[in-house]
């Protein structure tokens, strides 16, 4: 799961992108995939699982910060920014009493299990 989160932000970021391209445009002929990450673009959330940070592990929660101190203030606003963007996403937080406020890190499963580490304010 570790290596998962350090890889996962990125590809929720792509993800999400991706996510909202598809909603705001027509989908084209031939989509276009990366060779690299075949049937990224596919990718579509199937169910979202939110963990507090407390709820992981000593050592991944180490990891996770680590994730987070090197994606920077930027990359966690971008996440929080495609998180508010979506509504299924968004209303799981919600549920929870939670904002993407709350959310430091992401990782998407090959499976479109969305997993959001979350850290209450405080």
């Amino acid at each position: 799961m570790i290596t998962i989160l350090a890889a996962g932000v990125t590809l929720a970021f792509a993800m999400a992108a991706n996510a909202q391209t598809q909603a705001t445009q027509p989908p084209a002929e031939a989509p276009a995939t990366a060779p690299e990450a075949p049937g990224a673009a596919q990718t579509q959330i199937r169910s979202v699982n939110i963990v507090d940070m407390t709820e992981l592990p000593e050592a991944t929660q180490t990891q996770v910060n680590e994730v987070v101190a090197q994606g920077g203030e930027a990359s966690l606003q971008q996440l929080r920014t495609t998180i508010d963007a979506n509504p299924e996403i968004k209303s799981a937080l919600e549920a929870k009493g939670l904002t993407s406020a709350n959310v430091i890190a992401a990782s998407m499963g090959p499976e479109g299990a969305l997993t959001l580490v979350t850290k209450k304010a405080g």
